[in-house]
């Protein structure tokens, strides 16, 4: 129950805000989701003794919050007075880097400032983010310098000679580093550094000494988590969170049990799970990296005197390399594999997720073998943490040999991930894992397993939703065709009965505010080719360049903009802004200045432009939408989870493509109304809407404008 203390709390934190802002003005939509956020968190269900509580999501708020409600003053406000009342970590995660940075640098200073609410707060990153200083200090070393073309390139930081830039700028960075100017993080430092440089200089959690390196209090990833323990807010991304919860909990952020989690962008979230929880390896790749197992288990034989579990880690490698030989025959002569003119990669998918018989065995062979190698060579890394101990400070040679076990043992989990999910099988009833084997022809070709399961939702159900202190999950587009059905189902959250879900009134009067049209299009976009010649047609009559306005021109397909863009007359075509052309920033900077200057400025983009592109006022007054945003599933995933719908006597068109399509029409609908002010028409060049069955449930979903 929400405690009156709380309730007093949130009220006079809001009335500080209205107060210090002149002209702010609270709105029904943004107060309601402040009372839905802290009553779902109030209805958290505490610890009893050692054991948990059996979570039906009583703590949880799925909340639709349109565009102008103020969803993060809300989450902010109402998330922080409960997780200090309660003693709780308030976690913010959200798809992009964008609105992260948009959390850390403008939201949460605002309502620290306005609101009177003291909040602490941090984003948190993830390991690969920092500089790793046992590494720089080795690597710019005077004494190292001679080392520095290990002969073991799978092994060195450097598989080749470095470029003398390359010491540079690598020296720079550890002065820096050294000094104090600079705090390690990649983002901070003033100029780009390139991935292969990066990698040089960052660990994974594989190859990290942790509590044993002796650079551990400079540490810029440990000094940025110990940072974390002391703040009320961490930020983070999805990413980061899933992989948390992946690993159990509490290893990076604070632990599910002791967190409220605000989810925003949380329409991104069951596939960004779906990538959290899927696995690939190289064949060619693999092979490599466990010839050098041997020799490297030598070195560590020799530092620790540890012979037996040297030896086991060297067998347990050449019964992996033995088992991916099997596989490489195995392959050889699979007709799905075969290349041809048309296709230099052929994919082979396992139908139904399922391996042909004479595969079963030799999957079951290479999981033991994998979870065999991951097994010894962590042994081998306990055994060189204890003759640290013995060897106290002297431990240069094995702080090398654990950071080469470290690499060695990061390429083992990732095949023993592999191979765990290449031999799972599903109960006939659940979703099944997609299983795929890729053929590489260029070069001296291999062969890469993939495997993904094509759901989510069990997986965070178990680590998150059952775990967690209470979560909101928000997004300006949460529902499809209405209902939040979709949504419940590829999270997971369809289980937990007791989850509330809301969708709030816009603040947009979209009646006056905005117009949708709907042009006679003759051609269906199942026909290409006389479809995009009808919009060529129609583009000229629907965008007056005459006009000082800005135009959005979104495309589902790269292929279909570029035979418009160069399909139009001379004068429409200049005004043309192409995503893909020019620099996202230079983009938008090019379409601005154009309106300034009292000129016609006409953007055309794909997807990614119909969501988190913010063109308020006159810098967008017309959004044209050249077709429907159908996905059709032809990646193994969709293809997978779509025939498992079919066998259960489904419609995978009428279940996900249809759904997803609505969600992400409606996030391109939403460009045209960004504030109170703002006005507009949208058109869509797709006759399937007045055509199709389908078509009155997608204009059902879409704001109330005007039609003409």
């Amino acid at each position: 129950m929400l405690t009156d203390a709380e309730k007093d709390a949130i009220r006079d934190h809001y009335r500080t805000i209205a107060d210090n802002l002149p002209g702010f003005r609270p709105r029904a939509a943004q107060r309601r989701m402040l009372a839905e956020i802290a009553n779902a968190l109030s209805r958290s269900l505490e610890k009893q003794g050692d054991a948990y509580p059996n979570r039906e999501g009583e703590s949880i708020a799925v909340i639709e919050g349109p565009t102008g409600v103020g969803k993060s003053l809300a989450y902010l406000l109402a998330g922080g007075v409960m997780a200090r009342s309660r003693g709780k970590k308030l976690v913010v995660t959200s798809a992009t880097v964008a609105l992260q940075e948009q959390l850390v640098n403008r939201d949460l200073p605002f309502v620290v400032e306005n609101s009177g609410l003291p909040l602490t707060f941090a984003l948190a990153k993830g390991r690969g983010r920092y500089l790793c200083p046992q590494r720089i200090y080795a690597l710019t070393a005077e004494n190292a310098q001679g080392q520095l073309l290990a002969p073991d390139p799978m092994l060195a930081l450097w598989d080749r000679k470095p470029q003398a830039g390359e010491i540079e700028a690598l020296r720079s960075m550890a002065d820096e580093f050294y000094y104090r100017r600079w705090n390690g993080d990649r983002d901070t430092w003033k100029e780009v550094i390139e991935d292969g440089l990066w990698s040089r200089v960052t660990n994974d959690r594989h190859g990290c000494l942790k509590a044993a390196c002796p650079n551990r209090p400079e540490c810029p990833f440990y000094l940025a988590r110990d940072t974390l323990e002391t703040v009320d807010v961490i930020v983070a991304n999805h990413d980061l969170m899933l992989a948390d919860v992946s690993m159990g909990g509490g290893v990076i952020l604070p632990a599910p049990e002791d967190s409220y989690y605000c989810i925003d962008e949380a329409h991104h979230l069951a596939k960004k799970a779906i990538n959290q929880f899927s696995a690939e390896h190289s064949l060619a790749q693999a092979m490599g990296w466990l010839d050098k197992v041997a020799p490297t288990a030598a070195r560590v034989e020799t530092l620790t005197g540890k012979v037996e579990i040297t030896t086991q880690a060297m067998d347990a490698a050449s019964a992996c390399m033995e088992t991916l030989n099997e596989w490489l025959w195995l392959l050889s002569g699979e007709e799905s594999l075969s290349a041809n003119s048309e296709n230099m990669e052929p994919t082979w998918l396992m139908e139904d997720g399922q391996l042909p018989e004479r595969l079963q065995q030799p999957a079951r062979n290479m999981a033991m073998a994998a979870r065999a190698i991951f097994k010894h060579l962590s042994a081998l890394n306990d055994a060189l943490t204890e003759a640290r101990k013995e060897k106290g400070s002297d431990t240069t040679q094995i702080d090398k040999a654990a950071a080469d076990i470290g690499f060695l043992n990061g390429r083992a989990e990732q095949l023993m991930a592999v191979w765990d999910l290449f031999e799972k099988e599903t109960e006939e009833s659940a979703p099944p894992i997609a299983k795929w084997i890729t053929r590489r022809i260029e070069g001296k070709g291999d062969y890469i397993f993939s495997a993904s399961p094509v759901s989510a939702a069990a997986s965070l159900a178990a680590t998150l939703w059952r775990r967690a202190a209470g979560a909101v999950l928000t997004s300006a587009t949460l529902r499809s065709l209405g209902a939040f059905d979709l949504l419940l189902s590829q999270t997971g959250l369809k289980w937990l009965p007791q989850v509330s879900c809301v969708a709030l009134d816009s603040p947009f009067n979209f009646t006056e505010q905005g117009e949708l049209y709907l042009p006679p299009m003759l051609a269906s976009p199942k026909d290409p080719q006389g479809h995009t010649r009808e919009i060529v047609e129609w583009l000229p009559k629907l965008v007056d360049i005459a006009e000082p306005v800005g135009t959005l021109v979104l495309f589902s397909s790269r292929k279909q903009m570029q035979e418009v863009a160069a399909g139009l007359p001379e004068n429409l075509r200049t005004q043309l802004l192409i995503q893909g052309e020019i620099p996202k920033s230079v983009l938008l900077e090019t379409h601005h200045t154009r309106l300034k200057n009292s000129q016609a400025s006409v953007i055309f983009g794909l997807d990614s432009f119909s969501e988190g592109l913010d063109l308020p006022g006159e810098s967008c007054v017309h959004v044209i939408i050249a077709k429907l945003p159908f996905a059709m599933p032809d990646d193994p995933v969709g293809k997978t989870l779509s025939r498992w719908i079919e066998k259960r006597g489904g419609n995978p068109f009428v279940e996900l493509t249809v759904p997803e399509a609505s969600i992400k029409l409606i996030q391109a609908v939403g460009r045209l109304i960004r504030t109170e002010r703002d006005y507009g028409r949208v058109t869509i060049l797709d006759n399937r809407l007045v055509k199709q069955s389908y078509g009155k449930k997608l204009l059902a979903s879409l704001p109330p404008f005007k039609r003409i």
